[in-house]
């Protein structure tokens, strides 16, 4: 489990395919993996995945092409910065929200406006998939919790607002219009609105 509140960055330094999986390598520049072991889940870019080696200071992971289908860690480059969180320890402090690492898919960046030293983003939702977002609610995005400010589900468009705190320690100053970023459904939402919709359309099957 997650949290949300990205530790910060680390760079990718080869992104390998192989038969069925891609193992991704990155550094350990700002040593958030100084005790990291084969088997650790860590969140790269919101993405659970699993350390497969750590050696000379840097660690590997591998993603399945399942994983590299919905995400875009498939156009990860060498030299670029992905978002890091170490899963989340018991009887440590949780500032934001409850993630999982589990993509839903990616949203595209609508606009990008500075507004004195924040930034509010825009993003698309793709699919049906705005139904499980709310104002005041939270998305994941590219690992950050972030909370949603506003919502125009006519046009599938999530407001956001970016605090400098956020830009610094994330990959998300760099974005552009047009970008993709992965993105996290609340699990909790997810399942009061299906719940919800299946008793509605049970309900009319009856009538």
């Amino acid at each position: 489990m997650y949290t949300g509140i990205v530790q910060g960055k680390e760079t990718v330094l080869s992104l390998d395919k192989r038969n069925g999986f891609s193992t991704l390598a990155i550094s350990n520049i700002n040593h958030f993996f100084d005790d990291v072991f084969v088997g650790a889940s860590v969140a790269i870019n919101g993405t659970c995945l699993t350390v497969t080696q750590f050696k000379n200071d840097i660690v590997s992971f591998d993603i399945s092409d399942f994983t590299s289908d919905v995400t875009t860690l498939k156009f990860l480059d060498v030299g670029d910065k992905v978002n890091i969180e170490r899963s989340h320890q018991m009887h440590k402090e949780n500032g934001g929200h409850s993630l999982y690492g589990h993509i839903e898919g990616v949203a595209k960046v609508v606009d990008f406006i500075e507004t004195g030293e924040t930034y509010q983003l825009i993003i698309s939702i793709p699919e049906d998939n705005i139904k499980y977002f709310f104002h005041k609610g939270f998305i994941g995005l590219h690992g950050c919790s972030l909370t949603i400010n506003g919502i125009n589900e006519e046009n599938k468009i999530i407001e956001l607002n970016l605090i400098p705190e956020t830009l610094r320690l994330t990959n998300l100053g760099n974005i552009k219009i047009g970008d993709l970023l992965n993105y996290e459904i609340d699990q909790t939402t997810r399942t009061i609105v299906d719940t919800v919709s299946r008793a509605i359309n049970a309900n009319k099957l009856m009538q």
